[in-house]
């Protein structure tokens, strides 16, 4: 699906099916460096179980022209303004490590437009490594290495891919090999800079659940337990051995934990 925004036209995935009057908007958000695939299972999941999907592609990013925003709170208020694009009163917000960070200070700055709130492979804040920031800032395939060897759990390093045949890590690596050059920095660059987390989860009042991998290297789960701790009445699921691209090396898991939180009253 392609939406009019700001003068440009956002891609999202609509997992398949055309939005149906009535039901409820379910907006996925990506990580850093990557696009609305990622977001695969979950999004086709939901939209053949009653709800309207959009897995949007960030600016810059996957089928999205534009620059990239390089602040979370622009990328926040531009969020805001897709769910009004969309036609939309509120929407349950889905994202996955700077996807969510997005989707936690959307929620701070606009509680009456997010319904819900799921953040997966989370924390507060999001330092990245000096060296990963320089090698991503030249455009180097050495920030997509460390990248992909950082973010996956060790089992899904030496393969675990739940299809025949596919290599987990190969997979990952040739996702962010399709962004374009300085969209990972302008990324990376933007999580390293938010230090309004915390701020901004004592003003979430959306339901909210947090999806935490017990191997995560880059937000461990100690991070995301104190996030969650901010959040109140905020649940917390933990998947077991997975690393930090949860909708990659657990996709199952992370599907059957967000139909509970998208169900859940």
């Amino acid at each position: 699906m392609d939406i009019e925004l700001d003068g440009r036209t956002v891609f999202a995935g609509t997992g398949g099916k055309a939005h149906a009057p009535g039901q409820r908007l379910l907006v996925f958000l990506h990580g850093a460096g990557m696009d609305h695939s990622v977001w695969a299972l979950q999004s086709r999941w939901f939209a053949h179980h009653g709800a309207n999907v959009l897995a949007v592609d960030l600016p810059g990013h996957g089928r999205s022209p534009g620059p990239p925003l390089t602040e979370i709170a622009a990328l926040a208020d531009w969020t805001a303004r897709l769910i009004g694009a969309a036609g939309a009163e509120s929407a349950a917000l889905v994202g996955h490590s700077m996807g969510a960070l997005i989707a936690l200070e959307t929620a701070a700055r606009r509680p009456v437009l997010v319904e819900r709130l799921a953040l997966v492979n989370a924390a507060a804040k999001m330092p990245v490594h000096p060296d990963l920031l320089a090698k991503a800032r030249a455009n180097s395939h050495i920030a997509v290495d460390m990248v992909s060897l950082w973010g996956l759990g060790a089992a899904a390093t030496l393969g675990g891919n739940q299809t025949p045949g596919l290599w987990m890590l190969g997979g990952a690596e040739r996702l962010l090999e399709q962004a374009a050059p300085g969209v990972l920095y302008a990324d990376l660059a933007a999580c390293n800079a938010y230090l309004a987390g915390a701020a901004a989860a004592a003003k979430v009042t959306s339901p909210t659940t947090l999806i935490l991998g017990e191997r995560d290297m880059m937000t461990p789960l100690k991070a995301g337990r104190a996030l969650a701790a901010l959040i109140a009445g905020a649940r917390t699921e933990v998947l077991a051995g997975a690393g930090h691209l949860a909708t990659i090396e657990r996709p199952d898991a992370t599907l059957d934990a967000l139909s509970g939180w998208f169900g859940r009253a």
